[in-house]
């Protein structure tokens, strides 16, 4: 698949996967569903759901995660909210271009531009955190993101990059 057919579907999985609101107990449904998902699917994966405002209103981690992994999650986040898109797309944006983080003006110790961060998008107000992953190949961290908030909005049929998790 080319690049800018990438960055295409990535968009178009941003623009559909859209939020009317978002609470607290939104969070909870979402990341109780991605955990109960994980561990139907043997994934040892972290997950997080922050606010931009600097609040973690859920996260959690499989036995066998690391602080490592906590690490990700913060670069996969700090990209989300200065960006303001999926933590691939900026990946995949970046290969097409051949640029680098340093070419946005962003250094590799606060930020990752690679798969597994996902933006809150409220349809009115723009982007207000970040649905994140770690644990897997990038690329998987991306589409078990992309599934499961497809799955909670109760979306079918959202466009796919070619990838199983």
């Amino acid at each position: 698949m080319m690049l800018e057919e990438s960055i295409r579907i990535l968009a178009m999985q941003e623009e559909i996967l859209q939020f009317s609101h978002f609470t607290n107990e939104d969070a909870w449904e979402l990341g109780s569903l991605m955990v109960a998902e994980a561990a139907r699917n043997h994934l040892p994966v972290v997950i997080s759901i922050r606010l931009n405002n600097g609040r973690t209103i859920f996260q959690f981690g499989f036995s066998g995660t690391n602080y490592n992994q906590e690490q990700w999650l913060s670069r996969k986040e700090n990209t989300v909210r200065t960006m303001e898109m999926s933590s691939l797309r900026l990946f995949m944006t970046m290969k097409k271009n051949g640029e680098t983080l340093e070419d946005k003006g962003l250094n590799g110790q606060d930020y990752a531009a690679l798969g597994g961060g996902f933006p809150i998008r409220l349809a009115k107000a723009g982007v207000i955190g970040s649905i994140i992953v770690s644990g897997l190949d990038h690329m998987a961290d991306h589409e078990f993101a992309a599934a499961c908030i497809s799955q909670y909005l109760r979306v079918d049929g959202i466009p796919r990059l070619p990838v199983s998790f």
